[in-house]
């Protein structure tokens, strides 16, 4: 009950791939890719309006020899990531809809193919395991298990159980109304953003035709949002910011507190606070809207 889909690249052994999934030259990645022109984290896997998508993240993707700002999957479809180095689609399951969570203070969401159920303050599903969390799961074929403590059992739409004195639920969602959503204006939001991305710093103008200057570790953060140019794993943005640090505990509370800090800083200048958001299950984008123009220039 997961949309996936089957990859082969280089000759290689086909792996099945999930939304979510990264490709790149990092042993990290969920299809790992050994070519020096090949970025650590190159591209995701995403489910979007019904449909996969491989995503770029820092770097480029080209079908047919022409470069392509994301590429929608398909069998027999093939994506270059760099001259040579050819991903072949080779199958893509799409079901008609996927197991999603949904509890109290904890909004309905598709299940990543790992997540941890984190409470404590708001609670919130994250992808990847944390051993730490209330809770862990995983799918496992066509299922998903759910572990609490040392008890693991199977879920499915329908089942309804208590964490930690919270009640969780499984629900199916339809495989449109499953993934990231394409941020739509509705009435008036404020005037258009023109953003610059300059990586160091980063410019943005609004109403008041003043740009307002973002240094720092906040123009980093919205360059790498700008570069990515859609939902990014936090594990992947958070690597990029502190490449340095290996405990990925610590890089998400850096995250955490630096998202705070800019929603602070966009809110004192009079400009959109949600410009950047955390969507609750584990990636982290910038949201444009029709209206907003952005050059990359990282």
């Amino acid at each position: 009950m997961h949309a996936y889909v089957v990859i082969d690249v280089l000759d290689g052994s086909p792996v099945a791939l999930v939304p979510g999934d990264i490709v790149g030259r990092s042993s990290a990645s969920a299809l790992q890719v050994d070519d020096g022109r090949v970025s650590e984290a190159h591209a995701m896997i995403s489910l979007r309006e019904g449909e996969l998508q491989l995503l770029p993240l820092r770097g480029a993707l080209a079908v047919a020899g022409e470069p392509v700002p994301h590429a929608a999957l398909r069998p027999g479809l093939e994506v270059e990531l760099a001259r040579g180095v050819v991903l072949r689609i080779l199958e893509v399951h799409l079901p008609e809809s996927v197991l999603g969570i949904e509890g109290e203070g904890l909004p309905r969401q598709s299940l990543p193919s790992v997540a941890s159920l984190v409470f404590g303050g708001r609670p919130r599903l994250v992808s990847g395991w944390r051993g730490d969390s209330a809770a862990q799961l995983w799918s496992a074929g066509d299922s998903y298990r759910l572990r609490v403590g040392a008890t693991t059992r199977e879920v499915e739409a329908g089942d309804e159980l208590e964490v930690e004195g919270r009640v969780i639920r499984f629900v199916s969602i339809p495989l449109g109304e499953a993934g990231p959503r394409t941020t739509r204006r509705h009435g008036d939001f404020g005037a258009p953003l023109h953003i610059v991305a300059r990586y160091d710093t980063v410019h943005v103008t609004g109403e008041s035709n003043a740009p307002v200057v973002f240094a720092g570790m906040q123009a980093r953060l919205l360059s790498e949002l700008v570069a990515m140019d859609g939902p990014v794993p936090w594990t992947v943005l958070t690597a990029e910011l502190w490449p340095g640090e290996e405990d990925a505990a610590i890089r998400r509370g850096r995250l955490d507190a630096l998202m705070l800090r800019l929603r602070r800083r966009l809110r004192a200048v009079g400009l959109r606070a949600d410009l950047v958001r955390a969507d609750g299950s584990g990636t982290v984008e910038l949201v444009r809207y029709p209206s907003d123009r952005v050059e990359d220039f990282t």
